[in-house]
């Protein structure tokens, strides 16, 4: 298993706390934030890691539970997930 430290992934590339709790997330993945007006849609993977981004999970255990669920490789979702969570920070403001 990749360590997340080795690949650039921490828990500083995700956006806070606060502005993920404003997202509003549709079933169907329409993602809305209120206070900048911006939207925008992801996938079923983007739903399942923005659902356990407002539980306000670990980033260790958010990578351990998509590589269960989806059947991927630790390193690639890794890869694919710091992608994400850039464009989501962007989105949000912060970057």
């Amino acid at each position: 298993m990749v360590d997340s430290e080795q690949t650039g992934v921490t828990s500083s590339s995700i956006p806070s706390a606060e502005s993920l709790r404003r997202l509003a997330i549709s079933e169907s993945g329409f993602v809305f934030d209120p206070t900048s007006g911006h939207h925008f849609t992801v996938n079923e993977t983007g739903l399942v890691l923005l659902r356990h981004l407002q539980q306000n999970q670990d980033l260790s255990s958010i990578l351990n539970a998509v590589t269960q669920e989806y059947n991927v490789s630790h390193r690639d979702l890794e890869r694919d997930v710091l992608e994400f969570l850039s464009l989501l920070r962007e989105f949000v403001g912060e970057q």
